[in-house]
């Protein structure tokens, strides 16, 4: 099944949704067109129960490079500042996207085969397992080159994956971070070579697929919760959460199947 879109791409195969932000000439920048054909898009996977995972990347040689710079004019008509503008296009439509990607009721695997420069980074860092091509990069230019901070969730998700110091140096040196480099950090699963990429994303795409239903929701909440909990508040909520997913179905299946040395098979959301 396809969707057709404007400025993305969104296909299902076999439980696997693929979104491919696809305006290569403008290295798939974040127009609001763009990020509005995204929200749309994830809306209809997650009303999809046939979707068991998605998978995201970009069409051409970058993955986003972020904010489409040569839209951001100057005062618009209503008399609002360049400034105002861009933070009311923020908050009705660029956080709201990452907010969406992030409750997503399936798995989120980012494929990034090409740069994830600017806001771009926001974008894939929200995903929940990241895969690179070998030649991609992540590059934050918002205090070098603009004077700006990170956004799209950069400050919330960069010193929790590599630590503050990492993620401070990151932002006000504005070097590229290699596919490597990221993978060494722990930044991204794992590196592959650029051809490789598809056919990699989509085997991993395919085993998160395969995944309990409820698998990654929990998965987030538990981590999430874990950083604002002390380790005996966190093994509260541990046991609390095991209290009910032990007596799932889900569970009894996992049993069997480990008792019979066979692979469980979960039921869809």
């Amino acid at each position: 099944m396809s969707v057709p879109f404007a400025h993305i791409t969104l296909a299902v195969d076999e439980g696997v949704a693929t979104l491919t932000l696809n305006m290569p000439a403008r290295l798939n920048a974040l127009s609001e067109s763009l990020q509005r054909e995204v929200i749309q898009a994830l809306d209809s996977v997650a009303q999809d129960t046939g979707v068991r995972a998605l998978r995201l990347t970009g069409a051409g040689r970058a993955f986003c490079v972020g904010a489409d710079l040569g839209g951001l004019g100057a005062d618009d008509a209503g008399g609002r500042s360049r400034g105002q503008h861009t933070a009311d296009a923020m908050l009705a439509v660029s956080n709201p996207l990452i907010l969406a990607l992030r409750a997503l009721p399936v798995p989120v695997l980012v494929a990034l085969n090409g740069a994830a420069a600017g806001a771009g980074a926001g974008l894939a860092l929200a995903g929940d397992v990241l895969i690179a091509a070998r030649s991609a990069y992540f590059y934050l230019p918002f205090i070098p080159k603009l004077g700006i901070v990170p956004d799209l969730g950069i400050t919330w998700f960069l010193p929790r994956l590599v630590g503050r110091s990492r993620a401070m140096a990151l932002s006000l040196l504005g070097d590229r971070l290699s596919a490597e480099q990221a993978a060494q950090w722990g930044l991204v699963w794992a590196c592959v070579d650029d051809a490789a990429l598809d056919t990699e994303s989509m085997v991993l795409a395919r085993r998160l697929a395969a995944l309990p239903a409820h698998g990654v929701v929990e998965a987030r909440a538990a981590y999430d919760h874990s950083e604002r909990s002390n380790l005996a508040e966190q093994l509260h909520y541990e046991a609390s959460r095991q209290r009910e997913l032990l007596d799932r179905p889900t569970f009894s299946e996992g049993v069997q199947a480990f008792l019979h040395k066979r692979e469980p098979q979960f039921s869809g959301r």
